[in-house]
């Protein structure tokens, strides 16, 4: 791997002009300055098993990153969907619901898509119970952003009572029948919840990728990675092709990486770890492709449709 220039500049945005500040002296640096330096690339993402699968490369110095420097915070989706309306991060995933909403701040990456191809997210509860039942009940979710929670709104047709729970606590909570005191029937889980949560004796009630596959015949489109939209064009092609090569070094150096990813695996044994890799880091992950983009729009339109989303939002990608 090349060697790195020393001087380290950090970048902001004034309203006229962006401009870049030695950290040594205290005069702008010129373009030519510039590019003798190494820019930080603050990442957001899930400590989870694909989204730790698909930044591999980045993580363990892989491959070249040539001028920046990634730096890499893992918070749940949630907070990393709340924290993007302040624009702290360069790259961070969200929820794609969450975008809907932040749009004027982020484009989205044409790669690293968490895409449901006719599976997704879950609502389980402690025994059998129809979607219908399912209404007046009391649904545990993982944040009001996230696109299980749209999906939920969608597939039930009208809000519905719920408390927000940490992703990784819902099944526990479910299993309680309570959360801090409050009573908990349901519980909308995410991630790796998807494999086990029969492990703990749980039913399932809908598979939301499944019945999004089945009323609109697309994937469900979960989540991406959005680049923050004033680092320019240049800055966001080059983090776009460097997650992808990351994507792409995890896909072609599979076994290593998974070893990597299943330290984010709570509760996975490797086969299960394999399997929730390959659900969600794939040819889908690649690209978003032409049926994934459509996707993408057929989510936020619907979204729209059923008043959840207040502005009709056009997704912009990154090319």
């Amino acid at each position: 791997m090349a060697a790195r220039p020393a001087l380290l500049v950090k970048h902001w945005t004034a309203s006229v002009q962006r401009a870049y500040r030695s950290p040594r002296t205290s005069h702008f640096l010129t373009g030519e300055e510039f590019a003798l330096t190494e820019q930080v690339i603050r990442v957001g993402h899930s400590p989870d098993p694909d989204d730790a699968f698909m930044f591999y490369a980045l993580a363990k110095d892989k491959i070249d990153t040539g001028p920046y420097r990634f730096e890499h915070e893992l918070v749940d989706i949630e907070t990393l969907n709340r924290r993007a309306f302040q624009g702290e991060l360069e790259l961070t995933a969200l929820s794609l619901h969450a975008y809907a909403y932040l749009a004027d701040k982020y484009i989205l990456c044409s790669c690293g898509a968490s895409m449901g191809d006719n599976y997704g997210p879950m609502v389980v509860t402690r025994g059998a119970t129809s979607l219908d039942e399912l209404r007046g009940r009391t649904i545990a979710v993982p944040g009001t952003l996230t696109t299980a929670y749209l999906a939920l709104r969608l597939c039930l047709g009208s809000e519905f009572k719920h408390v927000v729970v940490p992703f990784d606590q819902i099944l526990d909570a479910v299993e309680a029948g309570q959360y801090e005191g409050q009573a908990i029937d349901a519980g909308l889980i995410i991630h790796e919840g998807q494999l086990t949560y029969a492990d703990q004796g749980l039913s399932l009630v809908v598979d939301l990728g499944q019945w999004w596959r089945q009323t609109t015949g697309l994937p469900l489109p979960l989540g991406a990675n959005g680049v923050r939209k004033d680092l320019g064009e240049n800055v966001t092609r080059d983090i776009q092709r460097l997650l992808k090569e990351s994507i792409q070094y995890g896909l072609d150096h599979r076994e290593p990486a998974l070893e990597y990813a299943l330290a984010f695996g709570r509760g996975l044994d490797r086969a299960k770890g394999d399997r929730f890799v390959g659900m969600y880091v794939n040819d889908w992950t690649l690209d978003f492709g032409p049926t994934g983009r459509e996707a993408v729009r057929r989510l936020l339109a619907e979204g729209h449709k059923a008043g959840v989303i207040p502005k009709l939002v056009e997704p912009e990608f990154v090319e």
